[in-house]
Order: C-alpha cells, then sequence, then structure tokens
C-alpha cells in the first residue's frame, strides 16, 4: 500500500517579514501568508487527507487549519519534534543586524549543522529529533495507513526533504523551504493488518512530543526534547 505525505512549511509571519529570528516565538501570519496558505490549500484540495500533524506553534496550526478547510473530519495530532529550531538568545533579533555585526558566525549558524546558538538548538540537534518522529510515523501508518498532511517548519522540514529526497548534508544544508506549497511523497507500507487496520482509533494512540509554553530555551532542563539531543 502507499500513503501520501504531503509536507508543507508554514506560511509567512510578522517575523519572517521583519527578518527576525523567530524560533519557538509564536508571531501570527501575516496577510501575506494568509494567500501563501490559501496556496497550498488549493494544491490539496483534491487530494484525500486521512491524518494530519503540527507543532503547537500558532503559525503552523493556522496554516493546517486554512489546508484543511475542504477536508472534513481530519484527526489532528500535535507533536513538538515538528517544532521550529529554537535560535536560543537570537530569538527576537534581527538577522540583518547580526548578519553585519558578524558575518561569518552568523554564516555558520545560520546555515551551518553542528554549531548551536547560543542556548539553542544546532540544526544537527533539528534532524535528531524529527527523524524519530519520521520513523514513528511509518510505524503507525502500517497499523492505521492513510494521507498524511504535515505542516511544519524551515528547519524541521529540511530532514523530513532529506529522508524522502535522498539528499546529502550539503544539499539539506542549502534548501530553501517555500512557504506556498506543499511537497508530495510517496511512502510504501508494507506488512499490513486488514483486521487491525478496521479496529484502529487513531485520535487516541499517537506519542507525541509537546513542549510547554514555558519553556523557552532549548537548554531549558524542562524541555522534554532533550533526550532526543
Amino acid at each position: 500500500m502507499i500513503c501520501n505525505l504531503f509536507v508543507f512549511r508554514h506560511a509567512e509571519t510578522t517575523d519572517n517579514s521583519n527578518h527576525i529570528f523567530s524560533g519557538w516565538r509564536d508571531p501570527d501570519l501575516t496577510p501575506k501568508g494568509l494567500f501563501q496558505a490559501q496556496e497550498i490549500a488549493q494544491q490539496l484540495e483534491q487530494e484525500k487527507i486521512d491524518y494530519a500533524f503540527t507543532s503547537h506553534l500558532l503559525r503552523a496550526k493556522r496554516t493546517l487549519e486554512i489546508v484543511l478547510k475542504p477536508h472534513l473530519n481530519v484527526p489532528v495530532f500535535t507533536d513538538d519534534r515538528l517544532i521550529e529550531r529554537c535560535y536560543g538568545t537570537l530569538q527576537g533579533r534581527s538577522k540583518i543586524e547580526i548578519a553585519t555585526e558578524k558575518p561569518e558566525w552568523f554564516a555558520k549558524v545560520h546555515r551551518g549543522y553542528d554549531l548551536a546558538p547560543p542556548e539553542g538548538e544546532s540544526l544537527k540537534m533539528v534532524e535528531s529529533r524529527t527523524l524519530p518522529f519520521v520513523v514513528q510515523l511509518e510505524r503507525w501508518l502500517k497499523q492505521k495507513p492513510g494521507n498524511v498532511a504535515i505542516s511544519c517548519h524551515g528547519n524541521s522540514m529540511r530532514p523530513i526533504r532529506r529522508v524522502f529526497e535522498h539528499l546529502n548534508l550539503k544539499q539539506m544544508l542549502e534548501l530553501e523551504n517555500p512557504q506556498d506549497q506543499a511537497m508530495e511523497y510517496a511512502l510504501h507500507i508494507h506488512g499490513i493488518n486488514v483486521n487491525q487496520v478496521a479496529e484502529a482509533k487513531p485520535e487516541t494512540d499517537w506519542k507525541s512530543v509537546i513542549v510547554p509554553s514555558f519553556v523557552k530555551l532549548a537548554t531549558d532542563p524542562q524541555n522534554p526534547l532533550k533526550p532526543y539531543y
């Protein structure tokens, strides 16, 4: 059986338009962002969507809500393994100002793999929490096959694309994820038990990870994503 995955980045936010490091901040969509989300919705309007996943952040949730408007009764699961990269003490600061002040350091932090900003996450850390989500999703779909919409973020989308597009590290780091288009992937599922599929209750058994609102930095001792690092 083939399950189709529709993976997209949230639409433009106020932080995006102002070139602000957003990370775990929670800005809303701009008018342009609302239009971009509608573009994704139109792209997927005729597709069958059985399940949807998002982080808890408003920009991912609102984008998904717009995308799902033509689709009725789609179970939505919140899982912060999909959340944007935590930029630590850079969150809320201007990318332009930091790039001007420390151009070499900015380039290594912004598009590097191993270097984390102060109290934030490296892209390697983001990948280490996003890939277990993909593995769990594949196992879960073996019991409950269906098509999946995934509303994620620019940096959590990179490892997902790396898996399904067979990218090397350099190619992943160079990706620029659009905010008005879904990527479509076919996931081949084997070993399906038809009786188990018929009896499944997917609304109750997805094991998600949620970052509480009081956790602001990746280094917070109460950050539930720490075991993945």
